[in-house]
């Protein structure tokens, strides 16, 4: 698959994540959620191996410090799940969290060039934090550049904690 094909099955149609572990989020990160959820929906390449056709209803969730894809039909029924090991999310996860934080500080006081330059950065992490994990799915879930970084984006709302 290249990041132009498109095929309407081989897509996810909806997205949910484990709530369970939830905490009161900022505005802001509701926001990044909510649209990461929301573009996901409007446009994705997700083509797990073996699961035959689409569309998927996919489950994101973290359990013994794993992350959880629970692939599912459209109609729910389980299709398989895919595990990941959370460590080499850590380090760019947590500079995404310091970058988004100096980010939406600059928003507030900073000169434009200033906070053109923290999101250049901002963007860079993402962009970093979107290829790993397409690394990490390699064989098992192939994904287009825009839906590893929209899932990305809700990996990171997955790691915030109390």
């Amino acid at each position: 698959m290249t990041d132009g094909d498109s095929d309407s099955t081989q897509r996810i149609v909806k997205v949910s994540l484990d709530e369970r572990t939830v905490v009161r989020r900022s505005a802001e990160v509701e926001h990044e959620r909510a649209v990461a959820i929301f573009d996901l929906i409007e446009e994705n390449q997700f083509v797990p191996a073996g699961s035959g056709e689409g569309p998927y209803s996919l489950h994101l969730g973290i359990e013994e410090n794993r992350l959880v894809l629970d692939i599912r039909s459209e109609v729910d029924e389980p299709l398989g799940k895919v595990m990941l090991a959370l460590g080499p999310f850590r380090r760019v996860v947590k500079d995404y969290f310091t970058v988004c934080e100096s980010y939406y500080a600059a928003i507030r006081t900073s000169s434009p060039s200033q906070i053109e330059a923290i999101d250049m950065g901002r963007r860079s992490l993402h962009n970093e934090g979107a290829q790993l994990l397409r690394d990490r799915l390699k064989g098992k879930i192939e994904v287009d550049s825009n839906t590893a970084r929209r899932l990305f984006t809700l990996i990171c709302v997955l790691h915030i904690r109390g």
